[in-house]
């Protein structure tokens, strides 16, 4: 027995999807925020950085070109960057600085030797050695291939930070807005999900309390979808198992009432003439006659007995076939001589009707118990009349007919006859022959068990045909 786990507390579902989902929208927002922020800051360094080593270049290139101290090109230069609120010092190989005149530059070891190498050296901030925290960009200065100094471009890094500061702002308020509408969304999608659970909750709630009607709107966009479709084959396939359980327990009860009824008669008679001899209320003469009925009756019981316990063995593939060919009129013609007694009784006379090369590959015990079953029906309700017996070979396949000229039955009736115990007319109330409705029911059992067919055709008042169709295989085919 699995034990029911209960918690302490419940979590709906509807939170457990929105919780995530917003958990994932924060995480994933506070990744690319933080990952794009540092590549705004890493872009405006570099693009400062950039715009440094352009100017710096820029002046190293027009002092190469002008041939001399250059003084007025650094002017000139001073006046452009100071829009530009860019400063630059201009030293020489003993780092010492010659514009604007005075002092010495302050370079860490690794800093020179780097622009001495031809480098250029870029540091993105630098609090120490200036007034205020700067972008500053070094760059070498050779001629003949021989350095002679370098230029030193900086910048303040506050308008820098300004501008990181008002792009992560508008990044926040973007996230914000992005957030508030993933909320939404999210709330939506759970939502969503959470009405299509709660619409099959509801619909399994049903079904436990036996309404199989219930369907549920199915989709297939996803796996909830899919679920509804395989809960709405699950009902269909509930209904049809309870609509046979309800059919078969009704069979069931019909079949105890039938079978009581068919009973009580036999034993009813049976009990009345053993009391009645017993208290010598039948007279001694008249005695042998109710002898012969009590005979009569106990056979009419033990029919009915083997014939259920027949049907049983049938219906449960007890019942092995020895199959064999078979001479259809050899067959036809021992059911005849066998019922040609019963057929005299009500004045009906069986007609035999089939070619000697006409075979059929079934049980020979079987199919005379199927014909004999047939027979005995068409007899039953059939009187001053014919029944034929016939025999043909199709294409494959044997084909047994039983027509006979009696009452006959209509569709409804029809439709009804392969069930134990059904009354085709109110005179298999009184059946004179032991045939109490399971005898058709075992005829079809038996017919299926040969891998055949059997039809019936009627017509009230004109009569009735039973046609049997068995395969039929040569054994040169074999």
């Amino acid at each position: 027995m699995i034990k029911k786990f209960k918690p302490k507390f419940k979590f709906k579902y509807f939170y457990q999807q929105f919780f995530s989902h917003i958990g994932i929208l924060i995480v994933a927002f506070l990744v690319l925020s933080l990952l794009f922020a540092k590549y705004m800051e890493d872009f405006i360094y570099k693009t400062n950085a950039d715009e440094l080593i352009a100017y710096g270049e820029q002046m190293i290139d027009d002092l190469n070109r002008s041939g001399d101290t250059g003084t007025y090109i650094f002017s000139s230069y001073t006046r452009v960057l100071a829009g530009q609120n860019i400063k630059y010092s201009i030293f020489n190989e003993k780092r010492k600085i010659i514009y604007p005149t005075g002092g010495r530059i302050i370079l860490k070891d690794e800093e020179w030797e780097s622009i001495k190498n031809g480098n250029i050296h870029i540091v993105n901030k630098d609090y120490r050695r200036f007034e205020q925290g700067v972008t500053f960009v070094l760059l070498p200065i050779f001629q003949n291939h021989e350095f002679i100094g370098g230029i030193l471009l900086y910048s303040p890094i506050s308008g820098l930070s300004e501008m990181i500061s008002e792009v992560n702002e508008y990044l926040f308020y973007t996230v914000v807005i992005a957030l508030i509408i993933s909320l939404l969304l999210s709330w939506m999608l759970s939502t969503f999900h959470v009405k299509r659970i709660k619409k099959l909750q509801h619909a399994t709630s049903q079904v436990a309390e036996g309404n199989y009607d219930v369907r549920v709107q199915s989709s297939n966009i996803d796996e909830i979808g899919e679920l509804a479709e395989d809960f709405n084959q699950m009902v269909n396939q509930l209904k049809t198992q309870m609509e046979e359980i309800d059919s078969l327990e009704n069979r069931r009860r019909q079949f105890m009432a039938d079978v009581s009824h068919e009973l009580r008669t036999p034993l009813t008679t049976i009990s009345g003439v053993v009391e009645g001899i017993r208290s010598d209320m039948i007279p001694v003469e008249e005695q042998q006659k109710g002898m012969n009925l009590v005979s009569k009756e106990t056979k009419r019981l033990i029919r009915l007995v083997n014939e259920n316990l027949d049907y049983e063995k049938v219906r449960s593939n007890q019942v092995k076939l020895m199959k064999e060919d078979i001479q259809m009129t050899e067959v036809l013609e021992i059911i005849q001589e066998q019922l040609d007694l019963l057929a005299e009784e009500k004045n009906d006379r069986i007609i035999v009707e089939a070619d000697k090369d006409v075979y059929v590959y079934a049980d020979y015990d079987r199919l005379t118990q199927i014909l004999i079953n047939i027979v005995k029906n068409s007899i039953q309700f059939t009187e001053n009349g014919s029944i034929f017996l016939r025999g043909k070979q199709g294409n494959h396949e044997t084909i047994i007919e039983v027509e006979d000229t009696g009452i006959g039955m209509n569709p409804e009736e029809v439709k009804n006859i392969w069930r134990r115990f059904y009354k085709a007319d109110i005179s298999r109330a009184n059946n004179p022959y032991g045939e109490f409705g399971i005898g058709l029911s075992i005829v079809q059992q038996l017919v299926h068990l040969h891998d055949g067919t059997i039809e019936v055709t009627s017509e009230k008042g004109k009569g009735t045909k039973f046609e049997i169709r068995i395969p039929y295989v040569k054994k040169s085919d074999f």
